[in-house]
């Protein structure tokens, strides 16, 4: 029955890698290979024929179990291994629910706005880097996704001509998510280590901040000798209409709301909770202010619900919540089914371990295959593979690569296939022109992390 597990979740996820070909939503998949996986360990385990291992390495199983007393005490062990890693689950859902709620009401309220008018200049190399550092600093503070949809839509303002504009979309994809790399709060994968207690937030950031400054620079660098950047651009202006639309509760918005994101990491230090409990309260007093907040001189009821945080909650992704649910159900069902006397995914880590003995090359080609592979999952699967204590060099070393190896390819990252999307950026034209600029970025960053280690 473990082969049948395996086959499942290479079915779901060949479907979940195809989606577009397809036309089918990749949460149809991830969501089914999660139950499926779980179903089958179940009856394996109920008739058994499968064995589970909790986090305490104690195992489970109903094989030869004749005692009553024994039979409930397995089947209570296996319900406890399940809700184990529901409830780690849901401490990452629902810290994303809280952030991206309180991203959204930043937008209802035209918060990101105020960006704009930071960014003054028509030569073509400094927006380059004005673009690039901003996108740095602010995926860190939301997360990559929302930062490349931002600022693509601020350069759609600024740049008329498509093909150049592509250039500056494209590099945004790999600083966004070298941004991203070096915050608790800034990219999926880190939050999950972060709420795993794999990473603290200081540690992170004194070991990745310097190799994510370092592969985000690299490749604006290297770029900003193309031609495509020289002199100015030729229309710079934001029209009468697009500054108009700025809102009495923008500037307040954008920064209560970042801060209050900020103030996660600094509220689970205080305290010690769960990170979850710190973005709840944060999203409590966003939300307090929203309420209360006017955003127009002749603001009334008839206008309210056009902020309203009810407003925000809809616009919510919950597919991608779904989509996150099903991936870490199907990699919770491998950590919980054994082999022998270990999980699969242990197992897995050791025959891996064998093969290539160096664990930072295995760390590096996880970086590479990022970007071929969701990092999501293999972020999980590493989680689940490897048992080394907290702020181990192993854990920093996986957030970097996981977190920016997707930038070499256009379908390698949250961010990368948003400005696909956003922008219809050919995957060709990406792997030309700008693969091997994110690939230099990538090694010289993990260069500079295996240095400092």
């Amino acid at each position: 029955m473990i082969a049948t597990i395996i086959l499942v979740f290479i079915i779901g996820y060949i479907t979940i890698v195809f989606e577009h070909p397809l036309k089918l939503d990749k949460t149809v998949p991830a969501l089914a290979m999660g139950a499926l996986m779980w179903a089958i360990l179940s009856v394996g385990f109920h008739s058994g024929m499968l064995s589970v291992v909790d986090g305490h390495d104690h195992v489970f199983s109903l094989a030869g179990v004749l005692d009553e007393g024994s039979i409930e005490a397995n089947e209570e062990g296996f319900t406890g291994v399940l809700l184990h890693h529901l409830g780690k689950i849901s401490e990452i859902l629902i810290f994303l629910i809280g952030a991206m709620t309180i991203v959204e009401l930043i937008d209802l309220h035209r918060g990101f706005d105020i960006i704009k008018e930071w960014i003054g200049t028509k030569n073509r190399k400094k927006l380059l880097w004005i673009v690039g550092i901003i996108g740095f600093i602010l995926s860190a503070i939301i997360d990559n996704l929302t930062t490349t949809i931002v600022l693509i839509s601020i350069l759609r303002k600024l740049i008329q001509d498509r093909n150049e504009r592509l250039w500056y979309v494209a590099l945004i994809i790999t600083a966004a998510n070298a941004g991203g790399a070096w915050s608790p709060i800034g990219d999926v994968t880190t939050t999950m280590l972060w709420i795993g207690k794999k990473v603290s937030s200081i540690q992170l950031i004194e070991y990745i901040v310097l190799p994510a400054i370092v592969c985000f620079v690299v490749p604006f660098f290297l770029a900003s000798f193309n031609k495509v950047f020289k002199g100015d651009i030729e229309s710079n202006k934001l029209d009468i209409d697009e500054r108009a639309v700025k809102l009495l509760s923008s500037r307040t918005m954008l920064y209560l709301g970042l801060g209050m994101i900020i103030f996660v990491p600094i509220f689970k230090t205080i305290t010690h909770l769960p990170p979850y409990m710190g973005m709840m309260l944060s999203l409590g007093v966003v939300w307090a202010v929203s309420e209360y907040i006017h955003p127009e001189e002749n603001f009334n009821e008839d206008i309210k619900h056009k902020y309203s945080p009810h407003k925000a909650l809809s616009r919510i992704e919950i597919s991608s919540i779904l989509f996150f649910l099903g991936i870490l159900l199907a990699i919770a069902a491998f950590e919980s089914a054994v082999i022998g006397d270990v999980s699969i995914l242990r197992s897995g880590a050791n025959a891996l371990s064998a093969a290539i003995p160096n664990t930072n090359v295995i760390i590096i080609l996880l970086g590479f295959l990022s970007a071929i592979i969701d990092n999501v999952p293999l972020v999980a699967a590493a989680m689940g593979m490897y048992n080394n204590p907290l702020d181990d060099h192993l854990w920093h070393f996986i957030a970097f690569t996981a977190g920016t190896g997707g930038s070499m390819l256009i379908i390698g990252s949250a961010a990368g296939v948003a400005a696909m999307g956003m922008e219809k950026i050919d995957f060709i034209w990406y792997f030309k022109k700008i693969s091997w600029l994110t690939a230099a970025g990538y090694l010289a960053g993990c260069a500079v992390f295996l240095m400092l280690a």
